[in-house]
């Protein structure tokens, strides 16, 4: 069983870029022991343009259309708008500014110890 992930990470060794100013992400597959592969770094247009926010009322599906292939993501930071679109579109969000190998080992624990088989 594993679990895909999207990271937001300037530099691919820390969590340490806000959801919003995100140009891409960074996919993982994390399996149930904590081991994390990076699949791919996936450009996206990202949630803060020059600081105008993209509404989450208003249908645009952004970045959450992007990840829907992802269980979660790890980010810096996240405001409440695009923590709500990422919610309804059911992607888990974890706010963790730590080395992305530690976070990845600490969800996929998380997730071991609260899914069940085929989650």
């Amino acid at each position: 069983m594993s679990w895909r992930v999207a990271v937001t990470s300037a530099d691919g060794v820390l969590i340490n870029q806000h959801y919003g100013h995100a140009a891409w992400f960074l996919i993982y597959d994390i399996e149930k022991d904590g081991t994390g592969t990076l699949v791919e770094k996936r450009a996206v247009d990202p949630w803060c343009n020059s600081g105008n926010h993209a509404d989450a009322e208003d249908g645009h599906s952004g970045i959450a259309s992007d990840i829907t292939d992802c269980a979660a993501v790890l980010t810096a930071r996240i405001g409440p708008p695009a923590r709500k679109k990422l919610e309804l579109s059911g992607l888990s969000v974890f706010e963790e500014q730590a080395p992305i190998d530690e976070a990845l080992k600490k969800l996929a624990l998380y997730y071991s110890k609260t899914r069940g088989p085929g989650s």
